[in-house]
């Protein structure tokens, strides 16, 4: 476990990275929250939720993070302890951004009494999602190179790259999509528990969170659209191969014909050899000419 500690005249924000079970229990024991918190804590991939006691907030809310080994995405779940005297910070996934938060708040230079515990929070949440426009700034950028590479291959690896994009954006959307009611009980239920105008701060979180739902709508469209695109590549490759094939086999299905009918008894057909034998081809040259003519004319 890392932990990191500001203090001002009037917070003190706790900052902790992958808690152990006994750092969790006396995290709990020091500062009295609920023992559902606790459990909150220790099982993974908890829901995004609010919940509202006496004296303080208890918030969990996720962020993507991105795994370079599988190329998706995972679940950074945050766990939040919000009073009108300290934040607590609760993660499992090291992040840059929360640390550059607290790095700018550790250089603080304005008067600490503006500093709220509310402040904080927003800027943190506030760093995250811009950190996800940056995501999506190089999904997208992903996505043109993989639309211009699916008219010049077709390969396994495409395919595979496709997949993997579409999974992403599955996950982000039912990662953050749920968050936008999160953050809307998030503004009423710290009314309750702060005095201070900070309403326009959690709608400015709430409006970013939507147009984020909306660009992840878009990506998915995008990928859909890629996937479909790939399709219809495989559909003309497959009936290509079919046309060659099918004039191959109007070629040998005289051939196969006779063979079958005659077995090895050509010779003994009243007929000269090169007769015989220069009908044949020419009876398959002839419908190989139909075959090409049919695709031809049906365009296919």
């Amino acid at each position: 476990m890392s932990t990191r500690n500001y203090k001002a005249k009037r917070i003190n924000w706790i900052d902790i990275v992958d808690p152990s079970k006994k750092e969790v229990d006396e995290l709990v024991l020091k500062y009295g929250f609920h023992e559902l918190d606790k459990e909150a804590l220790l099982e993974d991939n908890q829901r995004a939720r609010v919940d509202t006691y006496e004296d303080y907030i208890f918030i969990v809310l996720h962020f993507p993070k991105y795994d370079t080994k599988t190329k998706r995405y995972i679940l950074n779940e945050f766990n939040i302890f919000l009073s009108k005297k300290f934040l607590i910070t609760i993660r499992y996934h090291t992040s840059t951004s929360v640390d550059r938060v607290f790095d700018n708040f550790m250089k603080w230079v304005i008067d600490e009494e503006d500093i709220h515990p509310w402040y904080i929070l927003y800027d943190v949440i506030d760093a995250m999602m811009d950190k996800i426009f940056r995501l999506f700034d190089k999904f997208s950028k992903d996505l043109r190179i993989l639309e211009s590479e699916i008219f010049k291959q077709t390969s396994k690896n495409l395919i595979n790259e496709i997949m993997i994009k579409k999974r992403n954006v599955i996950t982000l959307k039912h990662m953050l999509n749920p968050q936008i009611q999160v953050l809307k009980m998030l503004e009423l239920r710290t009314n309750s528990l702060f005095k201070d105008e900070f309403e326009v701060y959690f709608e400015n979180l709430i409006d970013k969170l939507e147009k984020i739902s909306s660009e992840i709508q878009i990506l998915q469209e995008n990928i859909e659209s890629m996937e479909d695109t790939l399709k219809s590549i495989f559909d003309m490759q497959t009936n290509t191969s079919v046309k060659y094939l099918t004039i191959f086999s109007a070629f040998m299905l005289p051939l196969t014909l006779v063979t079958g009918f005659f077995w090895m008894n050509i010779d003994k057909l009243p007929f000269d050899d090169i007769l015989v034998y220069t009908v044949f081809l020419l009876v398959s040259l002839f419908m190989i000419l139909i075959s090409f003519y049919l695709i031809r004319a049906k365009k296919l």
